[in-house]
């Protein structure tokens, strides 16, 4: 076995790529008119498309559902809060078991 003190590839590519970033965004700066701008991407035109993955639409779905909505209904929180408080809450472990077995083989392959 060999042993270097090289730095990785991936490291150097890493710095290479902030830099033509850097100027890159430095070109973009010094156009100065949106018309220049434009022209820049004028090329790409309407027919540019980018076809995403099967698993790359399931990650970005489980994204979506993981993130808190800013609706939360109120009254029904409060109706919950009241039957656990009052004991008169019940949990049905075995539907939940069932439901989470049932999710679990949806996602297999």
């Amino acid at each position: 076995m060999k042993v270097s003190n090289k730095v990785p590839n991936s490291i150097q590519t890493s710095d290479m790529a902030k830099s033509h970033k850097a100027d890159a965004n430095k070109e973009l700066s010094e156009l100065g008119s949106k018309d220049k701008k434009a022209s820049i991407h004028k090329g790409v035109g309407d027919s540019a498309r980018i076809d995403f993955s099967n698993r790359a639409k399931d990650i970005q779905k489980a994204k979506e559902l993981a993130t808190p909505s800013d609706s939360i209904d109120e009254a029904k929180v409060a109706r919950l809060q009241k039957l656990i408080d009052s004991g008169q809450y019940r949990i049905n472990a075995e539907a939940i078991a069932d439901r989470l077995v049932d999710e679990q083989m949806k996602m297999l392959p």
